[in-house]
């Protein structure tokens, strides 16, 4: 065990985060910290790194072991440079090379005994310097920033003319490179693109350390965790397994607890129904027999009524009015940014009822695309024709549709008079907004908050052609689902740019992947296009080799010997991974099964009995023999 909170108190003032809260972190462990928005998951980190004290209970991390910790925002006001900023997290690294530079012109003046000491400690440093990958490390840092998204010809800008999201990348990246015993991430995924998301995957599946996340990102939780903590109303749950298992888990948990509930409630009525007849007799014996199950019902332990899922609530949206068939045809588009060419000759067309997610790398021009769609910016060339009765509704992530003097009750009722008082809370509980919440003026609310108080109002809106702009961002896991569902209830057409894979998954009939300054279309939602990429990438580029008449066949020959390298070379890493990830699945079964054999030992039963001891012995000791070969599997997988 690494790290390890027992009984944590935390409030602030009469709001509890976390009452008498107890989870741990195992060695090489990744686990994920869950919860709505506000429950208190960056808070919990933040005590665990020593930022917020404690109200009670204790924090404990294992002796000696190392502790690093990413949080949303960053600052970086030292004016270096990416690179240098990411470098300095293995200064210790090029410190030692520096000193073995310094020694080696030593030597060159040295003789006997001053030549044999300077020597054995040079040998000394330079076995240090290779055991801790030194030769290696100038690539290890090019690799991760450009496994984040950095371009070799960004990694000189100055880290205080960053944006908040760059400024987030470098520090993740610094991290990461420091290598600590466990890693506590908080949101790491927001601000990566595709690629970026899963670099960052395979990098922490590897990761010989253990990682404790807060995301909202589902994908990236199913591909890393294997064990997820949940806050919910001040209370601590720990479920074994990745995202999906969790989701299920839970909703079997509360499907038993409302059964229970219920079965009780059924009883409880049905008693009180036969004392109530037995005393309408008004005889001596059924009045005595009626309090004799008076005394019972007093007895019985009531059973909690389990909080109403926050996904139950369900939004219905529909349009006013049916657009034409033809929604969006989109001819010889082209933009450009002073010399940068986002997209160029896009030509594509969207039909009613379809729900297109486009996607592709940051800086493509995804937003940009929205923007001339909804005449919030201008194309350079070409031109795009809206379909009969089409009316678009626009969600953009800057919020311009909000107003920071209202409250978010006084933003719907203004834009939406003829709703009543019931009918704009019931929205905006949609969205998380109770009680008092829809009081809050707009200027209090976080991007989080007015994000959804946009998607509520867009929600409300007469609109039959939904434009959306990473829609998901900043929304909690509860507020997706819901999103989810109305979008996928919506009779109406949906065009929207996001990175969250599982919404994409969940919500798109078709791909846009802009990529190469066009866009490459997929009939399916992202699991679909993951499985055709490569054919599709495959007849594109030999595509373009047919029609490029200039080409020389010496060339072709050579792009073919290049593709099919590749190709071998994919495959061969595509089987690594699988046999990685099998090992580590194999790895974690073993070791929660010696965790259950040591519980199993810690029982009466257990212990007096010579024969189950002997059995659970054995098989613990053939556990381990096994876990000695997968770590030496795993590492020269991992390598």
């Amino acid at each position: 065990m690494i790290l390890a909170c027992h009984n944590i108190e935390k409030s602030f003032g009469e709001q509890v985060i976390v009452h008498d809260g107890s989870f741990h972190i195992e060695d090489r462990e990744k686990a994920a910290l869950v919860g709505v928005n506000g429950a208190g998951k960056s808070t919990i980190l933040k005590m665990i790194m020593g930022e917020e004290p404690l109200d009670g209970g204790d924090i404990i991390l294992a002796k000696g072991r190392t502790i690093g910790y990413l949080a949303q925002h960053q600052s970086l006001l030292s004016g270096s440079t990416i690179y240098e900023e990411v470098k300095s997290a293995r200064a210790d690294i090029f410190a030692m090379e520096e000193q073995l530079r310094s020694i080696e012109q030593e030597l060159k003046s040295l003789s006997g005994d001053a030549l044999k000491d300077r020597l054995e400690t040079y040998n000394r440093l330079q076995s240090d310097f290779e055991a801790r990958n030194g030769y290696a490390c100038e690539s290890e840092i090019v690799g991760v920033l450009k496994g984040l998204g950095f371009t070799e010809e960004e990694f000189g800008k100055r880290t205080d003319t960053l944006s908040g999201g760059q400024k987030t990348r470098v520090s993740l990246g610094k991290l990461l490179l420091t290598r600590p015993d466990i890693l506590l991430l908080d949101e790491p995924t927001n601000h990566l693109d595709l690629n970026s998301i899963a670099w960052l995957e395979t990098f922490l599946m590897n990761y010989p350390g253990a990682v404790f996340i807060v995301s909202h990102d589902r994908y990236f939780l199913n591909r890393v965790v294997t064990k997820v903590i949940e806050i919910e109303r001040g209370e601590i749950r720990m479920y074994l397994g990745n995202y999906k298992a969790y989701a299920e888990k839970k909703q079997q948990l509360r499907d038993a607890r409302l059964k229970e509930y219920l079965n009780q409630q059924r009883e409880i009525r049905h008693q009180q129904a036969v004392i109530e007849k037995l005393r309408s007799f008004n005889r001596e014996k059924s009045i005595r027999r009626a309090e004799s199950r008076e005394k019972m019902l007093d007895k019985i332990t009531p059973v909690e009524k389990p909080a109403e899922a926050a996904r139950e609530i369900h939004f219905t949206l529909e349009p006013s009015f049916i657009s034409g068939n033809d929604v969006l045809t989109v001819e010889h588009l082209s933009k450009r940014f002073g010399n940068q060419t986002l997209f160029e000759d896009v030509s594509f067309e969207i039909k009613r009822g379809e729900h297109v997610a486009v996607i592709g790398d940051n800086g493509t021009g995804k937003t940009t695309l929205l923007k001339i769609l909804n005449q919030v910016a201008a194309a350079d060339k070409g031109s795009f024709t809206l379909g009969a009765k089409v009316k678009i509704g626009y969600y953009d992530q800057e919020h311009h549709v909000l107003h920071d003097e209202k409250t978010i009750f006084d933003e719907i009722s203004d834009d939406y008079p003829s709703l009543n008082n019931t009918q704009i809370r019931s929205t905006l509980a949609a969205f998380q907004f109770t009680g008092d919440d829809v009081f809050k003026e707009i200027r209090t609310l976080s991007g989080g908050e007015k994000g959804r108080v946009s998607l509520a109002k867009l929600m409300l809106s007469e609109a039959n052609f939904l434009i959306l702009d990473e829609p998901t961002n900043h929304l909690d896991i509860t507020s997706k689902e819901i999103l989810e569902e109305a979008l996928n209830n919506y009779s109406g057409t949906v065009l929207y740019v996001s990175h969250d894979r599982y919404f994409i998954n969940q919500t798109a009939s078709r791909i846009l992947e802009l990529v190469n300054r066009t866009f490459v279309n997929y009939i399916g939602n992202y699991d679909y296009y993951l499985e055709k990429k490569e054919e599709l990438t495959r007849a594109y580029a030999s595509s373009t080799q047919n029609n490029a008449s200039s080409s020389s066949a010496s060339t072709a020959s050579e792009a073919k010997l290049s593709w099919q390298e590749q190709k071998e070379q994919q495959a061969r890493e595509r089987k690594r991974k699988n046999d990685l990830r099998k090992t580590e699945e194999e790895i974690s079964r073993l070791e929660d099964r010696n965790a259950e054999i040591d519980h199993q030992m810690t029982l009466e039963e257990v212990y007096s009995s010579s024969v189950k001891c002997q059995e659970l012995s054995t098989e613990r000791a053939e556990n381990e023999a096994r876990l000695e070969e997968l770590y030496e599997l795993w590492e020269s997988l991992a390598e």
